[in-house]
């Protein structure tokens, strides 16, 4: 197959490195309010989603590989979620080959808490949502957060920048402050594709590009599905974030993430991919296999 090749139909393999997971048998989420009276269609993140769910939403869909995302789960849980997902990472009939695990920068225990991951060859790294609203606008930046960013980086775990569009400019000083840690932004950097203000589009761009300076991040093509207004949303409505978003990173620092199953909320996994194919399709085939696979490989040091 020759590189300058352009198709939604073409077959290779993917990598999802961004596929959350709960059972709430097992998990309380910080953030999940459950409605006992809501049915799976009008509440569909209220219920478990587990390693065979994610399974039957993946068939047929070429990917090979998967990464665990944090669900931010109560912190007395934290261990707990470790040790679930190193579970399923060393069950060959899942998925998932690796793990981005909740904690806690900023807090005195975090560098235990890194030491004691880093010795668990699936963990490959950590988030800490900074868009929730109990979470101050600035909280990346103060002192003792960045001192945490830098012991990542001494364990050679990564850390998932998940924030708000505005405050791109400030996690981008983190990652200039952390030479030594990788950063991945998640979502685009979480611009809305509908219903963001000019000016908010501005801080986003500007943002953006102030992150892709450092060379130490890189960005993760998902989440913007879930920021739709309705179910009726077409690839065209995705495509002005995700190409600024490639434009501005490069090729070489993008990946293809899921986001399963929030992305539910507004899309099934194959219509996500299949959208994304389709806004990709006119570029050469070893940069399509770039975004859904190669780099993430590289990045997450996965075997081939």
């Amino acid at each position: 197959m020759v590189a300058s090749s352009t198709s939604t139909d073409i077959d290779f393999p993917i990598i999802d490195t961004h596929q959350h997971l709960w059972d709430l048998d097992l998990f309380k989420l910080r953030w999940l309010k459950t409605d006992p009276e809501a049915s799976a269609a009008t509440q569909p993140l209220g219920k478990s989603h587990r390693p065979h769910d994610y399974q039957a939403a993946a068939e047929g869909l070429g990917i090979v590989k998967s990464v665990y995302m944090e669900v931010d789960v109560v912190f007395e849980q934290q261990t707990r979620e470790v040790e679930y997902v190193t579970t399923l990472c060393e069950d060959p009939q899942n998925l998932m080959c690796g793990a981005v695990v909740s904690g806690c920068p900023g807090t005195p225990g975090f560098e235990k808490w890194a030491s004691y991951l880093s010795k668990n060859r699936w963990i490959k790294g950590v988030r800490r949502v900074l868009h929730a609203d109990d979470t101050p606008q600035g909280t990346c930046t103060q002192p003792e957060f960045i001192r945490s960013m830098q012991q990542l980086g001494q364990h050679n775990l990564s850390f998932d920048f998940c924030i708000r569009p505005g405050e791109l400019k400030d996690a981008a000083l983190v990652a200039k402050a952390c030479p030594g840690t990788r950063f991945i932004l998640d979502h685009c950097g979480n611009m809305p594709v509908h219903g963001g203000s000019p000016e908010l589009r501005s801080l986003w761009q500007d943002g953006l590009k102030a992150l892709a300076d450092q060379e130490n991040v890189v960005c993760k093509i998902s989440g913007i599905v879930a920021s739709t207004q309705d179910e009726n949303w077409r690839p065209a409505d995705l495509k002005p974030v995700i190409e600024t978003t490639v434009e501005t990173f490069g090729i070489h620092r993008v990946m293809f993430a899921s986001d399963w199953p929030v992305c539910t909320t507004r899309s099934s996994l194959k219509r996500w991919i299949s959208a994304l194919k389709e806004i990709v399709a006119l570029r050469p085939i070893e940069q399509q296999r770039r975004l859904f696979h190669d780099n993430a490989l590289a990045f997450y040091g996965l075997a081939d």
